[in-house]
């Protein structure tokens, strides 16, 4: 196990980017493309990184997830088979991602969220009623949802965007409504890969800790924004975020 020397500030700034993180992942997804590199900055190995990226990151999808219940725009009850699902393709991932190489998806996933962020640019109306569906509920819940919990049980930046694409996409759904489900799928594949990673002894807690706080605070700042008009930002964040998380990733590889 490595060493992190933690300072005051180091607990303030990760406290920060966690705010700001959960703000931006509780309206579009993609929270990870500024808490990963945070983390990486900060001296974490990359598996660890991955680990405690995934420990402050359910913290955020929890408190946005109990929120919309609360406020009743969320019927778990509804969800619980694809909740399932989703909770066996995060595990799934989270015990690959510690025992084969996926140097492959740092190509694969740029190019995927290049795709998904070109679709709702050059089709503005998507997302903003509902339309038919592409697939049974039945049928989502036993491809896409799994294959994106796969990827945030392995990966993760960018799960929440996917979610809520794949319910736009695949199920027809507004992408209000396909985000609003999307936080509960989001937190299942979180709270699911954290248990493993955990277990595992991958967690830098003293950063994770300071994370959390601040997706709590962001989180419920979110939410609020969500419910009072703010689906107007959803769109433009989520073409946003799949871009940066993209030219990030290239940039990195471009690098190497």
């Amino acid at each position: 196990m490595f060493e992190l020397e933690w300072s005051v500030s180091l607990v303030l700034l990760m406290f920060l980017v966690g705010l700001l993180a959960g703000w931006v992942d509780t309206l579009a997804g993609g929270g990870g493309l500024i808490t990963l590199p945070a983390l990486l900055l900060a001296g974490i190995p990359p598996l660890a990184a991955l680990a405690t990226n995934k420990a402050q990151g359910f913290v955020g999808t929890m408190t946005a997830t109990l929120m919309l219940v609360v406020k009743g725009h969320l019927k778990i009850i509804r969800l619980l088979p694809l909740v399932f699902t989703a909770a066996i393709g995060s595990i799934l991932g989270t015990w690959l991602i510690q025992r084969v190489d996926t140097g492959w998806l740092h190509w694969g996933i740029p190019l995927l969220l290049i795709g998904v962020a070109g679709y709702f640019f050059a089709c503005p109306q998507v997302g903003k009623i509902e339309t038919a569906a592409r697939q049974s509920e039945r049928a989502y819940g036993l491809t896409a949802v799994p294959l994106i919990g796969f990827y945030d049980g392995a990966i993760g930046p960018g799960a929440g965007s996917f979610f809520a694409a794949s319910g736009v996409l695949l199920r027809g759904q507004t992408l209000l409504q396909a985000t609003i489900r999307a936080k509960l799928f989001n937190f299942i594949t979180n709270i699911c890969s954290m248990a493993l990673f955990a277990a595992a002894g991958k967690i830098v807690w003293i950063v994770a800790l300071a994370m959390m706080a601040g997706q709590l605070c962001g989180a419920v700042l979110a939410s609020h924004t969500m419910l009072n008009g703010g689906d107007k930002l959803i769109r433009p964040l989520v073409i946003v975020m799949c871009v940066l998380m993209s030219c990030s990733q290239v940039y990195k590889l471009l690098l190497q």
